[in-house]
């Protein structure tokens, strides 16, 4: 399972992160958002030790959400050296070519 955080750890685990990080900005209500969590719970196994992925409730941590201008569900957004650095919106990657994506940030 992709660790959880939150407005008050952000800075510390996705910003201070030695690794690119995915941020995972789902929702409770939001159905492709639970769709992804098999393949994210997968990648977070596979790519261990390359990327790391972590999951920040947008119902729960405003300031976060406000803070990178997230507006649709899943966002998923890649953090290398502190800065995002790219972005996905939507469910509609494969375990494939989400692979693909993160190795390419690595």
């Amino acid at each position: 399972m992709s660790l959880r955080v939150t407005d008050a750890t952000f800075d510390a685990e996705v910003l201070g992160a030695s690794e690119p990080v995915l941020v995972d900005f789902w929702a409770e209500w939001c159905a492709p958002c639970k769709a992804m969590d098999p393949i994210l719970d997968d990648l977070t196994v596979a790519l261990a030790g390359r990327v790391k992925i972590v999951k920040l409730d947008v119902a729960d941590n405003p300031a976060t959400v406000v803070r990178y201008n997230v507006r649709n569900m899943p966002t998923l957004m890649v953090f290398k050296d502190g800065q995002p650095a790219d972005i996905k919106v939507g469910a509609g990657q494969s375990r494939v070519q989400l692979t693909k994506w993160l190795e390419s940030h690595t």
